[in-house]
């Protein structure tokens, strides 16, 4: 790879990966530490881009704009691999690994390095849609169910 990439400034899709929404999104000065990498809280907030760039873009091209009018995170846990520094490309891979009744869990995949090729975290968000007037859990829609069962692929979603 020839000189450093040049920074994204939005969540963008990248080349699909059979069962997983694939997208780059963009390390801001402001994420980073005084150790110069990435601030851990701030890595979650990576995984709230990348999420929302999947619900807000994909969801709604696909016909399914309930799910941007209400879901909230009811558990997350996050496993920490590696360092993220300033400049590095970003690519968090998503796939669905749950779907209940009233709720699904996204999987999360973080890449970085000077390549983008090196796992640096690894996540998972428990999702629940609300009703948009009440803000109740409301339980999930047959289309809705039949978006995330296309997510439902395997784990292994390094970038290609």
């Amino acid at each position: 790879m020839s000189g450093r990439p040049q920074p994204i400034t939005r969540a963008a899709p990248v080349e699909p990966v059979a069962g997983r929404y694939v997208v780059q999104v963009p390390v801001r000065w402001s994420d980073v530490d005084v150790f110069g990498h990435v601030n851990n809280a701030r890595t979650v907030t990576l995984l709230e881009e990348a999420r929302v760039q999947w619900m807000f873009t994909d969801a709604p091209a696909k016909g399914l704009q309930e799910l941007t009018k209400g879901v909230v995170v009811a558990s997350l846990t996050i496993d920490y691999r590696r360092a993220i520094s300033f400049g590095d490309p970003v690519t968090v891979s998503m796939g669905v690994s749950h779907i209940g009744g009233s709720a699904f869990t996204i999987d999360y995949q973080v890449y970085a390095g000077a390549d983008g090729d090196q796992l640096a975290a690894t996540a998972s968000t428990v999702l629940v849609p609300v009703d948009a007037s009440t803000f109740r859990a409301r339980r999930l829609s047959a289309p809705e169910r039949a978006f995330l069962q296309q997510y439902r692929g395997t784990t292994d979603a390094g970038p290609r």
